[in-house]
């Protein structure tokens, strides 16, 4: 009897998706410079150095961009070895953050390895589109009986549960993300009604759970008491169809708290106007479209369903920030992917875009007999 024989680690691959490639080059820069622009005033203001968010947001975006490339060279099958491995992991450093999170701007999120800090929650991001896309391939007996959906959430449920405990907002992305892979693989939409109101009585309880939560809804709609929010819509209205000019924001000089994290998309309004807005949600759409292409080109279903939890990551958490930005929902900390400052969630966004380009170098091209064939 022949042994089978043993597929590498590392890919080369026949195909690269030099669009996907392309959409994530363009983002990053011009996230690089929104931040630049959206931070000059404040970086000069509290350290005499307008490059400081700049130059740190460079290194990690370099950093990431090595990562991406790294990933994409492995194998996106050997993940499934170690699923249940990360989300021990995964869950062990929820609940130290917990215990002995590093506190930043009064939440406990961060885990601090000496001069570096990360969030555990944007592993999340990584660990439950790569465990929903093996359980709904390789446990597809999970999907079809409520005894199987108990174990296919329940260790969903359980890192969703202990990231909403500090960061709500994620914990819906993440939840957002499980949700979506699970629809897109099984045929038993019937739980799909059990599953929307389970899902709401968990959110009102967790809203209900602390009043600054509460507080966030009954100022949505512009109180006197939602400060960031009005200022926000105040950049957004005064940008006009072309804005003031790149880098001529007023709102950024200390009226917009923390203007290059979350609010970063109302000084893009402010300084390129409705044009710039616009100009950038196509970008984002086209990068979700490219998702969606390779998705459907995927060489197995596992990977398939990877690249949908990511795509649903991407196009979600687009949409939750720029809702919030213009006051559609009430306020919540989300960030705009590639483009508001920040060092984790970009890097492990970048490893996200690896895992995507990973499968995308795994596609088989039809040769030209082929594609005579289908047509």
């Amino acid at each position: 009897m022949a042994e089978r024989r043993k597929k590498p680690f590392w890919i080369k691959g026949t195909y690269f998706d030099y669009p996907t490639l392309f959409y994530i080059i363009f983002l990053t820069f011009f996230g690089l410079m929104m931040v630049y622009s959206s931070s000059v005033y404040i970086s000069n203001r509290y350290y005499d150095n307008g490059y400081k968010y700049l130059i740190k947001q460079f290194g990690f975006a370099m950093v990431g961009f090595l990562i991406m490339f790294l990933v994409s060279r492995v194998r996106y099958q050997v993940f499934k070895k170690f699923i249940y491995l990360f989300i021990i992991a995964l869950v062990l450093m929820l609940l130290y953050v917990l215990i002995w999170g590093k506190e930043v701007n009064g939440a406990s999120r961060w885990i601090s390895l000496g001069p570096i800090s990360f969030q555990p929650s944007e592993i999340a991001k990584i660990v439950i589109p790569l465990y929903m896309a093996y359980a709904c391939t390789d446990r597809t007996w999970f999907m079809y009986s409520l005894k199987g959906m108990a174990a296919l959430f329940g260790p969903v449920l359980v890192i969703v549960g202990l990231i909403a405990i500090e960061n709500l907002s994620t914990a819906i992305i993440v939840g957002a993300m499980a949700f979506g892979v699970w629809f897109m693989a099984t045929t038993k939409h019937i739980y799909i009604i059990h599953m929307a109101v389970l899902g709401a009585l968990a959110l009102a309880a967790l809203v209900l759970a602390e009043p600054y939560r509460i507080k966030r809804i009954t100022n949505w709609g512009g109180k006197e008491d939602a400060y960031q929010t009005i200022q926000g819509l105040y950049a957004v209205g005064t940008g006009g169809l072309f804005g003031r000019g790149l880098g001529q924001s007023v709102q950024k000089m200390g009226k917009i708290p923390e203007a290059q994290n979350d609010m970063i998309f109302s000084v893009i309004c402010e300084e390129l106007g409705i044009v710039g807005a616009v100009g950038l949600i196509i970008v984002f759409i086209m990068l979700i479209w490219r998702l969606k292409f390779i998705a459907e080109g995927a060489p197995d279903r596992f990977g398939s369903l990877v690249v949908v939890g990511i795509l649903i990551h991407i196009g979600f958490q687009v949409l939750v920030n720029m809702s919030v930005v213009t006051n559609v929902i009430p306020n919540t900390g989300v960030t705009l992917p590639f483009i508001s400052y920040g060092g984790s969630s970009l890097l492990f966004l970048f490893a996200e875009m690896g895992l995507v380009l990973g499968i995308s170098r795994q596609i088989v091209p039809l040769s030209k007999e082929e594609e005579s064939d289908e047509q």
